[in-house]
């Protein structure tokens, strides 16, 4: 039987039901019956069949769920059904409809009532689509992390692109949009913006005039940012409805060792995930409706030059430059100025527009690091004015509890004198018998002394105690394959090149 007749045969209520058998038991056919009581036919012997009465169903589920899987993984992902009915499909191997998994949801008593929905406004092909940025403080590794979540989202077909920085800004503006749409390969006619100084000039909504730069970027690939009115955020709903799906869908239930990792998870689940997913009450298929889109969008052109960041800088007489941190080796011996292009993953070093070597940049968080020409290994010399951080030998002198309140006393917030007397005051740490620094640094804080030369002659005066046993310091046979004695963590190499006449040219 169709759906819609099963429908109308239930939606028959009892009364009426019992009216049919009684008239059929009086003797009246079955087509005066459904004459009479407006109903086909087909229904009248149905209920006939079934004496008037109401049929009892009774569902019958084929999926069983234990309850502690479907709590357990309600826990981790959320509260968010999209992303338990992934887990468990995906994962778990387990063939649930989605309509069954909430409803075991809500018997169970583990769903709530979804938040209100953003105010649509109406699609047209092609038309705009719209880029937003939202914070979010997220788990990378073992440590939580503040992160900038850049949005774009085509409006009509739903499409997104997502991806994290530590923090944005104009250039990455501008690096993300070109990613995105270089991705796409196409761009709608406007971009719609709030009234963010990253890419407005003055003024807001209608009166909003956009940084000439930021003109000339959108021109390259076909579109116009436009902001919208003051408090009008609904204005680009979709895109604030795409970041509440990456914080109900992407987020829960997924783990990320660095930004690189988890940019990498949110590009699969944007591009090829969310954009294959049927979503809304019309099941669209972003991927499909952007193909219909694509007559209405403007293509890019075969080659749009990447944004970039220009840099003047100094070589030193090793031949670093430089950048951001880090220290970018240029191979020869020459020691000149250069121009430093600094794209969205990469560096170009040039002088006198000839290309001296191509960097690739190093991964998110990485400072104080030594970077070669890709395709060239490190050199034996390290940058002149390269800084030496004192973490690790902090770390080794804070492992004892009475070192440790020596140095919450002496030591300075900041600066380089903080670093000069960890330096020094390890150094004795290296020399000394533990059990005759610890009394010598306890004395120290007991007197409130603050000179590393007073505290060699405090060492120098409990060695001449006789009173003093030393103890001989026990020493692996394997010393020699520790990772601080193969590293040489804690000096570099002795510069020679001093004693050896060079040609300069």
């Amino acid at each position: 039987m169709p759906l819609k007749q099963q429908w109308k045969h239930f939606m028959i209520g009892q009364d009426k039901r019992k009216a049919v058998f009684l008239l059929h038991l009086q003797g009246m056919g079955v087509r005066d019956i459904a004459r009479n009581m407006a109903i086909s036919p087909t229904t009248v012997m149905d209920i006939i069949a079934q004496k008037g009465e109401m049929p009892e169903t009774v569902r019958k589920d084929k999926i069983q769920i234990d309850l502690s899987v479907l709590e357990n993984l309600y826990e981790t992902c959320q509260g968010r059904a999209q992303r338990v009915y992934e887990k468990l499909t995906e994962e778990e191997g387990i063939d649930v409809g989605y309509s069954t998994l909430t409803r075991m949801l809500r018997e169970q008593g583990l769903s709530h009532k979804s938040s209100s929905r953003c105010e649509q406004v109406p699609d047209k092909p092609g038309a705009e689509m719209q880029h937003d940025t939202s914070p979010y403080r997220i788990k990378l590794g073992k440590q939580i992390v503040l992160v900038q979540g850049s949005l774009l989202y085509f409006r009509y077909c739903k499409i997104r692109y997502l991806k994290f920085y530590r923090s944005f800004n104009r250039f990455k503006m501008k690096c993300f949009l070109h990613e995105a749409l270089s991705y796409w390969e196409y761009a709608a006619g406007k971009c719609i913006i709030d009234n963010t100084n990253l890419a407005r000039l003055r003024g807001t909504g209608k009166n909003a005039v956009i940084v000439p730069e930021m003109e000339r970027f959108a021109k390259q690939y076909g579109f116009e940012f436009v902001c919208h009115e003051k408090g009008h955020a609904n204005r680009k709903a979709g895109n604030e409805r795409g970041f509440y799906t990456v914080e109900t869908n992407f987020f829960p239930g997924r783990s990320f060792e660095d930004l690189e990792d988890m940019n990498y998870q949110a590009h699969i689940w944007a591009t090829d995930r969310s954009a294959n997913r049927p979503i809304g009450k019309a099941r669209l298929i972003p991927s499909a409706a952007f193909e219909f889109e694509k007559p209405y969008l403007k293509k890019l052109q075969p080659y749009v030059e990447p944004p970039y960041l220009v840099h003047k800088r100094k070589t030193d007489q090793y031949g670093y430059a430089p950048v951001n941190g880090n220290y970018y080796w240029i191979s020869g011996t020459r020691r000149h100025d250069v121009k430093v292009l600094e794209y969205a993953d990469h560096l170009n070093i040039y002088h006198q527009r000839k290309l001296l070597g191509r960097y690739t940049l190093p991964p998110d968080g990485v400072r104080n690091d030594v970077i070669t020409p890709d395709g060239v290994t490190k050199p034996p010399h390290r940058p002149a004015h390269r800084k030496k951080p004192t973490a690790r030998e902090e770390n080794i002198l804070r492992s004892d509890k009475a070192i440790n309140d020596y140095l919450n006393f002496v030591l300075p917030k900041s600066g380089k004198a903080r670093h000069h007397f960890i330096r020094a005051l390890f150094s004795l740490y290296r020399k000394t018998a533990p059990s005759v620094f610890i009394k010598a640094v306890q004395r120290a804080l007991k007197y409130r002394i603050t000179d590393i030369k007073v505290i060699e002659n405090i060492l120098v005066l409990i060695l001449r105690d006789s009173s003093i046993e030393l103890v001989a310091p026990e020493i692996e046979p394997d010393f020699t394959k520790r990772d601080t004695y193969i590293e040489g963590c804690f000096s570099d190499d002795p510069d020679l090149s001093i004693y050896e006449d060079e040609d300069d040219g």
